[in-house]
Order: C-alpha cells, then sequence, then structure tokens
C-alpha cells in the first residue's frame, strides 16, 4: 500500500465582513493555537514536532509588503523551513501533501488568512489580468464570471433560475454552520430581483467580501496515527491551469478543472464519482459556478448542471450533497476558500460537522478556484480513516 498524508487536526475563525479587531496574523494564531492544543504539537526540531509551515495570503490582498512574514511569525517558521504559497489556499494543502510525500517532512503545518476588507476587491482582481489590453478595460472578476455565465447560458441552456437555486441551496446550508457571513432562507425571486452586480449575476450570486482564517496539520501515516485516532486521509490530489487570454478559452467548459479532477481521480482510484463520493465542497464564487463545476468534476455530463441541480442529488439529502456548509456564496474570504473546503470536508469524515453532517459520509471531495472565470483549479480526494 502506497504512502498516505493524513489530517489530524483542522481550525477555522468565523468569517465576518471585516474583522476590524484583529490583524490579518492574529486571526491566524487564534487557529495555529487550536490546532496545537488539539494535537499537543510543539515546534521541536527533534522529529516530535511540526517540521515546516506552509502559509498562504498575498500582498496585495493583505495591502502590504511580504504578506507571510508576520504569519509565519505565530505559525512557527521563525528561525525554521517556511514556504508561501501566494494563491488559492487548496494549493497549499497540495504543496505541503508532496512535500510530505516526498519523504522530505513529516509533519507540516498549513495555514491561509485572507482580510479582503483591507483593499478594494475590484482593484486587485484587475491586476489578475493580461497588463497591456485587459487591465485598461477595467475588468474584474465578477465582470468576468458574467461573460463565462453568459456563454454558459447560452451554450447549455442553463437558465437564470437554476443559477439563483443555487444560492438559495447554499445560504439555507448555511443556516446550519456557524462560521459563515451569510445564511438566509431565501427564494429564487429575492435571488434573482437583487440588485445587478454584472448582468446577469446579481449581488446574491456573488461571494461576499469578508476576513477568516483556517488552519489544518498534514502528517505521514504513520504520525498521523499517532497523534489522532480520527485521521482523515488525503489519497487523490489534481492541479491545472487554463490559458490566460479569456478569448481562448471556451467558457462555457472547464478544461483545466477536468483535468485537476482527473488526476486526482486517478490517484484515488475512483472510476465513477457521483457514485464513490458522499460530498463535494466545490468552490462556487458565483452561483452559476457550482453547476458549471459539477459538471467540469464528472459528477453529471457537460451541459447538465442546471438538471442535476433540479433534481435534488445536491441537495443535503441527495445523493451527492455538494457545499452542506453553505458553501463560499455563504462567505469565505477568496485565498482561505479552497482551504476551508478541505477543512468542512475533514469535518464532515471525522463525524464533527454538527448540524450540517452528512450521515455516513465515508469519501469527500475538496476543491479550490483562482483567477478569472476559473483559469485555475486545484482538487483533493479526502477519506475516513477510521
Amino acid at each position: 500500500m502506497r504512502e498516505r498524508v493524513g489530517i489530524v487536526a483542522v481550525a477555522q475563525t468565523s468569517y465576518e465582513a471585516a474583522h476590524d479587531w484583529w490583524r490579518s496574523h492574529e486571526l491566524t494564531s487564534q487557529t495555529v493555537e487550536k490546532v496545537l492544543e488539539e494535537t499537543g504539537l510543539n515546534w521541536a526540531k527533534d522529529g516530535t514536532g511540526i517540521d515546516s509551515t506552509v502559509s498562504c495570503s498575498n500582498w496585495i490582498m493583505e495591502g502590504r509588503a511580504i504578506s507571510n512574514v508576520s504569519h509565519g511569525d505565530v505559525a512557527g517558521s521563525h528561525l525554521r523551513c517556511e514556504v508561501k504559497v501566494s494563491t488559492e489556499g487548496a494549493n497549499a494543502v497540495a504543496f505541503a501533501m508532496i512535500q510530505i510525500l516526498s519523504g522530505k517532512y513529516d509533519v507540516i503545518l498549513v495555514t491561509s488568512c485572507c482580510k479582503e476588507s483591507n483593499t478594494n476587491q475590484s482593484i486587485v482582481d484587475n491586476f489578475c489580468f493580461e497588463p497591456i489590453f485587459h487591465q485598461k478595460l477595467g475588468l474584474d472578476f465578477a465582470q468576468a464570471a458574467a461573460l463565462q455565465q453568459t456563454r454558459y447560458m447560452h451554450k447549455c441552456g442553463i437558465s437564470r433560475e437554476q443559477c439563483a437555486g443555487v444560492v438559495v441551496k447554499n445560504r439555507k446550508n448555511g443556516l446550519r454552520n456557524p462560521n459563515v457571513r451569510f445564511s438566509a432562507d431565501l427564494g429564487l425571486e429575492e435571488v434573482m430581483n437583487a440588485p445587478m452586480k454584472a448582468y446577469p449575476i446579481t449581488s446574491q450570486e456573488i461571494r461576499p467580501v469578508c476576513d477568516g482564517a483556517c488552519t489544518l496539520i498534514l502528517a505521514t501515516e504513520e504520525k498521523a496515527k499517532k497523534l489522532t485516532d480520527r485521521p482523515v486521509w488525503i489519497t487523490g490530489m489534481g492541479q491545472s491551469y487554463d490559458v490566460h487570454f479569456l478569448g481562448d478559452r471556451e467558457l462555457a467548459e472547464s478544461l483545466s478543472l477536468q483535468e485537476a479532477a482527473k488526476q486526482a481521480y486517478k490517484m484515488a482510484e475512483i472510476a465513477d464519482p457521483a457514485k464513490e463520493l458522499d460530498l463535494a465542497e466545490v468552490s462556487e464564487h458565483h452561483a452559476y459556478e457550482e453547476l458549471l463545476w459539477t459538471e467540469g468534476l464528472g459528477l453529471c455530463q457537460p451541459g447538465e448542471g442546471g438538471k442535476l441541480l433540479d433534481s435534488g442529488a445536491t441537495q443535503m439529502g441527495g445523493g451527492i450533497p455538494v457545499n452542506p456548509s453553505g458553501g463560499v456564496l455563504s462567505g469565505n474570504p477568496r485565498l482561505v476558500a479552497g482551504m476551508v473546503r478541505v477543512v468542512e470536508g475533514a469535518l464532515q469524515l471525522r463525524e464533527e460537522a454538527g448540524e450540517r453532517q452528512i450521515d455516513g459520509a465515508r469519501r469527500a471531495l475538496a476543491h479550490g478556484t483562482n483567477g478569472p472565470c476559473g483559469q485555475e483549479h486545484c482538487v483533493l480526494i479526502l477519506e475516513k480513516g477510521f
């Protein structure tokens, strides 16, 4: 049997519109303290403690340069090995997993923090586009998403009602999750008649800006079994980028997600994800994305994300619940969102998800995405280890 990487502890803050009373590294510190307390680990360098730190932050979102310095100070990286991942949080988990599988380290602390309230998100988004032509258009992720949703609706027959249905489902799920920023029992008309953000996306169909942090500890199989009696194994991982220019992509599909999922399923030996997964935590920064991403993940056929939602399969009691946590639409910061999906998947498999628990869950998918129109994707497969 090949070596497995285990998740031995997870922690997260609440996600608020603005954590004005906490600096970003203080949010990180809160979650780090929780996982250290749970595991009893420290920063010993003799092989009995945490060997390395992987931090996820971004200087432009923090509103200051070298953002990892302050996070590293509270996450054990002072005079020790530390790597900063300046992209989506799921990638930080994947990178730490690779480090452990390489044999370099046995125990790694992974943390992600983002205070979106520090900056103007539209301006931050604009920096991600090609600088000579596209940045001058003033594009941000919401405008790019509007182009993608319009194309998706036109090509695949997806309706605005189906996109709004994602919000209704996920915000209702969020009522079971005390950590999210937004939760509500909404109706379709309330979502569709909300102020327009960028047609056809309303203000209810876009992830809210918020602040927060999360942390987890990964370990080799041998050490994971010693550190916890409720390990969660990461058995599959895949990552892929699409091309940079939106005009060079078919926006009604996601080739990079298909490739990332293919890699993760092959590693986890999954042949039919719709039947072999018990739940999926998917990063839907905009409502339509959950429909498109479920297609890319192979949970339904291309063009049938709306039909999958309408069937009830993605509801809490359905065949493949999607985002029982409330998802990103209920409020997770951008860089943290993908790692939150891993944390929520681990909580489900550890039977610690509270009111949002999926009974009998043994295998979960966690997904993170970054870049305009889902340019980059990371897929992780989690399995119950007890």
